[in-house]
C-alpha cells in the first residue's frame, strides 16, 4: 500500500497516511505537479489514463503525484517523470498552493502542490498504466479550451493554468 505524507497548512509534516484512505478522509497531504515546456513554449499535457483511481480519463499537466514518505519531494518529481512519461531530467521548483476540491467516488483532494517545470524537446515515452494520451500545446490555446471545456481538465490543472507563474512560458 502507498502511503502520503500528511501536512499542516505551512507544508510541516505531520505523519503519513495510506494513500486512498487520505483521499477518503479528504486529509491534507504533500503533491507536486511537474509542467514541461518544450522551446517554444508549448506546454506537454497528459491525459490521464482510464484505469486511474479519480480523475481518469482527463487533461492534466505533463506529470503529478505523491512523494513517498521519506523521499525529497524533488527526487520524487524526477521520478515519477520517469515512470509516467519515460522522461529522465530534473525540474526545478516552481511555487506551491493548497487545494481542495470533491472527486468522483466520495474521494476528496485536499494537497499541498508543489509546481515543478522545465525545458523539454523530445517526445515521452509513456508508461500506459498511467497516460492515455499525450500532447504539445500553447498555452493561449489551452486556456481557450479550458473555458470552454473545463470538464475535460482536471481540477488542479486549471488552478496551475490560472496561475500568474505561468505567464513567462506563454
Amino acid at each position: 500500500m502507498e502511503h502520503v505524507v500528511l501536512v499542516d497548512e505551512n507544508d510541516q509534516e505531520v505523519g503519513t497516511m495510506e494513500k486512498m484512505e487520505a483521499h477518503k478522509k479528504g486529509a491534507l497531504h504533500r503533491a507536486f505537479s511537474v509542467l514541461l515546456f518544450n522551446k517554444k513554449g508549448e506546454l506537454l499535457l497528459q491525459k490521464r489514463a482510464l484505469g486511474k483511481y479519480h480523475s481518469a480519463g482527463l487533461w492534466t499537466n505533463t506529470c503529478c503525484s505523491h512523494p513517498l514518505p521519506g523521499e525529497c519531494i524533488k527526487e520524487a518529481a524526477k521520478r515519477r517523470l520517469r515512470e509516467e512519461m519515460g522522461i529522465d531530467l530534473q525540474p526545478e521548483f516552481s511555487y506551491k498552493f493548497i487545494y481542495k476540491t470533491p472527486l468522483e467516488k466520495g474521494l476528496t483532494e485536499y494537497e499541498y502542490d508543489h509546481v515543478f517545470t522545465a525545458v523539454y524537446d523530445g517526445a515521452p515515452a509513456i508508461n500506459q498504466d498511467e497516460v492515455a494520451e499525450w500532447t504539445f500545446i500553447s498555452l493561449p490555446e489551452l486556456k481557450k479550451k479550458i473555458a470552454t471545456e473545463p470538464e475535460r481538465y482536471t481540477y488542479w490543472f486549471r488552478l496551475i493554468v490560472g496561475h500568474n507563474k505561468l505567464a513567462a512560458f506563454g
